[in-house]
């Protein structure tokens, strides 16, 4: 006996209720009922335990119809669904009315179907099906494509049980059978399927003769809850995210691809979510392929790889993670662009002086391992054993001031006994500025300490030597790749690296002075070996940021426990594994702390690279990691770097340089040298701040430096690959930001006090300049390596000025400016003076009385 059939308007849409209330051997009757056009094809001869089975055809006029079919009574136990060994008891025996199933298909999106307590009774259940799982129905497979795309492998022994039990391991809920040997998987059943008679559900399961797994064309379907059943897929072209606009199907040469960013999302591949991944790392050109596959690049690239435009029936397989829609095809890509009404980024082309210059500078005696400014005006290069002429001495040192005197330019030192290769330098707060390098390659050097006391002055002879005994004072733990940072306490950490040349990791830090015993990392012990030379600051909260791989925390700076973990630093748009630290080695720097140092510091990030097939990073990430809300923010670069050097300019802005764009970290493992250099310019928007600036000739790979002069330039230099493409580099060059070419003239001071303590007013004299227009900037003292800027900081201290005479207010505290060496520039408008050097917060660890051994000179404090 049939129930209403009265239309139903749901706003605009008209839906068609029909109800059954007998079992359907009667139910033939309701293909008279229906309205024209809309055909329900049933069979009489199928018991009544069976679901009522529906082929729907639209009416154009009708938007979105559905069949509701219920039963009432006690239904007969028999059944011609899919047979098992184990039969099933009806749940309507109860007598009260139950919903075997609801058929619902729309036009105009995903409509989803439901199966209630009782559908499991109208079908059989075969031994082992999950609870909820149950039989829907015979389907017609490939009419417009397959309707379940995720195969499982086949089997001359697929049983129902089988399958689904495949389907349900995967993450799917929607299990289907064909041929009696193949299994499908889905979440839904998609490009509008349509129902078949039961009876072209004909073959035997291979595995189990009393089952039925599908047919020719024909699939057998089973689904646990909601059952959606998707119309035919057409491209999408609304409902996009951001200002993604879509711009049809694209031809992809053999072999050739148009977009070298590629993400495999078996499941959840869809316009929405593979676009969304592109615009996220500052892509505006993205598409989709072969269904699953996400591609992501720019517009340019699809002139370069001599794609063409093809009509939309070419791409026409089905996205799984949305299946209204097509994703792409084989060989052809979906695509879209984002509107260049509102880019993604905006990358600032200088040209003439305003891009800066390189220029050579010095022909080098040394490829440096690791390069530092002293506070005598001086630079020490250290190289690793090795490199160079067989009879060096390891350590030389150049006057910036003599460069046209090559043999008063550079000195030779003495006094390394072990080899700094992939050791980690500073300069203490100690009242002489002594350097020291720490760590090394094998053996005894692993355990290294060096220290050296910058005497002399610009244009002045310097005389002091390295110094070393290892039998006296070492490390606790040996160490090659190991970071090291002044903390508050003026105090020197140092953390990680291997116990010698690719050697066990030390997932350990240490504090020099000697304090107690080393203290284990797990944190670096998980992630080893891609957490070498992590990145390490001191922040204004007190707290210690250590950058490693593509994780960041910050610790107690007296404990060493997890204060806090921040969350994963974003990789590559394909890889979210991609790493910073060494051998994936990008840079880090501390953007510029402004008095009164009430905003939150924030951290910068810059390129990087995977493991495996190598696709660098081309993007910087920041974050403010005091603020308890803040996550990163991914900025695209304007090309990809592995190996970069970046330093601090003392206009707030960062120098980024040298570096590869294929490849990783290590001897002869990168290629293709990125020879441009980017500013970065943190005063900009976001996505606004990079410039890109002039280019060199010299390839900077493996083992090369960049670090600030007192003169504002930017010393460049060392590339030690050893490939026979890219030879050892001794070559020493500047780049010259466009405050140096500007034509202005350089603001002049002097100064009397060069020892600072905290929140103290500082008296300098303006020699040169407008003094209304005039800022001072603190650059700490680095030594550059692998990428790390140690003892990097950038502070904008309170200036005021009264005539020519002006007062600098230093840093409050020791956690806003740990204790140590600074370059002290006056800004006039863009253009910095000569620097300073000036020491802030005294020595309050006492280094200058270490260490207690008679091999080394100490300044006392």
């Amino acid at each position: 006996m049939l129930g209403s059939n009265t239309p139903r308007s749901v706003g605009a849409v008209t839906r068609y209720q029909l109800q059954v209330h007998q079992p359907p051997q009667d139910a033939i009757s309701l293909a008279g009922e229906m309205p024209p056009n809309i055909v329900v094809a049933l069979t009489d001869n199928r018991p009544a335990e069976s679901l009522l089975y529906s082929r729907l055809e639209e009416h154009a006029d009708i938007v979105n119809y559905s069949v509701n079919v219920y039963y009432a009574g006690v239904l007969p136990s028999t059944s011609s669904a899919p047979q098992s060994s184990t039969s099933s008891t009806s749940s309507s025996q109860s007598g009260s009315a139950q919903t075997s199933s609801i058929i619902s298909v729309s036009s105009t999106g995903l409509t989803t179907t439901s199966a209630s307590s009782s559908a499991s009774s109208s079908t059989s259940s075969a031994t082992g099906i999950p609870t909820g799982w149950s039989y829907r129905g015979c389907y017609v497979d490939n009419a417009n494509g397959r309707i379940l795309i995720n195969t499982q492998p086949s089997s001359t022994t697929q049983t129902n049980d089988k399958c689904i039990a495949a389907c349900v391991a995967a993450g799917y809920t929607v299990a289907g059978m064909e041929f009696a040997n193949e299994c499908y998987c889905g979440n839904a059943l998609i490009n509008g399927p349509a129902l078949a008679a039961e009876s072209q559900c004909d073959k035997k399961c291979s595995g189990n003769a009393a089952q039925t797994c599908g047919g020719a064309s024909r699939m057998t379907v089973f689904a646990t809850g909601n059952l959606t059943v998707v119309p035919v897929p057409v491209p999408q072209k609304t409902d996009l995210p951001g200002k993604w606009e879509y711009k049809g199907c694209l031809s992809e040469g053999a072999g050739v691809r148009i977009w070298k960013y590629q993400t495999i999302l078996t499941k959840t591949n869809s316009a929405t979510e593979c676009l969304s991944r592109c615009s996220q790392f500052g892509y505006m050109a993205g598409g989709m392929e072969y269904g699953t596959e996400c591609f992501c690049g720019d517009v340019v690239d699809i002139e370069t790889a001599n794609a063409t435009a093809r009509p939309e029936s070419e791409c026409k397989t089905t996205c799984p993670g949305d299946p209204r829609y097509y994703c792409g095809g084989g060989s052809r890509l979906t695509w879209y662009a984002w509107s260049l009404d509102d880019p993604l980024y905006k990358w600032s082309y200088p040209s003439g002086n305003n891009a800066g210059s390189y220029k050579f500078f010095v022909p080098g005696v040394v490829v440096p391992l690791i390069t530092t400014l002293g506070v005598n005006g001086k630079i020490s290069f250290v190289e690793k054993s090795g490199t160079g002429p067989p009879n060096s001495t390891g350590a030389f040192e150049l006057d910036p001031t003599l460069t046209g005197d090559f043999s008063r330019a550079w000195r030779t030192m003495r006094g390394l006994k072990t080899d700094v290769f992939c050791s980690a330098g500073l300069t203490l707060p100690d009242k002489a500025g002594r350097q020291i390098t720490v760590g090394g390659w094998s053996g005894t050097s692993t355990f290294g300490i060096r220290l050296y006391w910058p005497d002399g002055s610009p244009g002045t002879a310097s005389v002091n030597d390295w110094q070393e005994n290892a039998a006296e004072i070492k490390l606790q733990k040996g160490r090659w790749y190991p970071s090291g940072m002044i903390m508050s306490n003026g105090t020197m950490l140092v953390v990680g690296g291997q116990d010698g040349s690719n050697g066990a990791p030390v997932p350990s830090l240490e504090v020099l002075p000697r304090v107690g015993g080393v203290i284990d990392l797990d944190w670096l012990r998980r992630t080893n070996p891609n957490n070498l030379y992590p990145f390490l600051f001191v922040l204004p909260g007190g707290g210690i940021f250590v950058g490693y791989y593509n994780e960041a925390r910050i610790l107690d700076p007296v404990t060493f426990e997890t204060v806090r973990t921040l969350p994963q630093i974003p990789g590559n748009v394909n890889n979210p594994g991609a790493g910073r630290t060494y051998p994936l080695e990008g840079a880090a720097m501390m953007l510029p702390q402004y008095a009164p140092y009430s905003d939150p510091v924030t951290m910068l990030i810059c390129g990087g690279s995977t493991n495996g097939p190598s696709l660098v990073n081309d993007n910087c990430v920041s974050i403010q990691p005091e603020n308890p809300s803040s996550n990163w923010t991914i900025e695209r670069m304007p090309s990809q770097r592995v190996m970069p050097c970046m330093a601090a300019l003392p206009d707030g802005t960062y120098l980024i340089a040298n570096g590869a764009t294929k490849g990783v970290a290590g001897f002869g493992l990168a290629t293709d040298p990125n020879l441009n250099a980017v500013l970065y310019d943190p005063s900009k928007p976001i996505n606004q701040r990079m410039s890109i600036m002039a280019n060199t000739t010299v390839a900077r790979m493996y083992h090369s430096e960049a670090i600030t002069l007192q003169d504002g330039r930017v010393l460049i230099s060392g590339s030690d690959p050893q490939s026979k493409a890219y030879p050892e580099e001794y070559r020493v060059e500047v780049f010259e930001p466009p405050y140096i070419l500007n034509g202005l003239p350089k603001p002049a001071y002097t100064i009397t006090n060069k020892d600072w303590g905290y929140g103290q007013q500082i008296q300098i004299t303006i020699t040169a300049g407008d003094s209304s227009n005039m800022r001072a900037s603190l650059l700490g003292a680095v030594s550059s390596t692998h990428g790390n800027s140690m003892g990097q900081r950038t502070i904008f201290p309170k200036l005021s000025c009264a005539g020519n005479i002006c007062t600098v207010t230093a840093p409050p505290n020791n956690k806003i400016c740990p204790p140590g060496w600074f370059q002290l520039f006056i800004l006039d408008g863009p253009t910095p003076s000569m620097s300073t050097f000036v020491r802030i917060g005294g020595d309050p660890a006492e280094l200058g009385n270490w260490p207690q051994s008679k091999s080394f000179t100490k300044p006392g404090v």
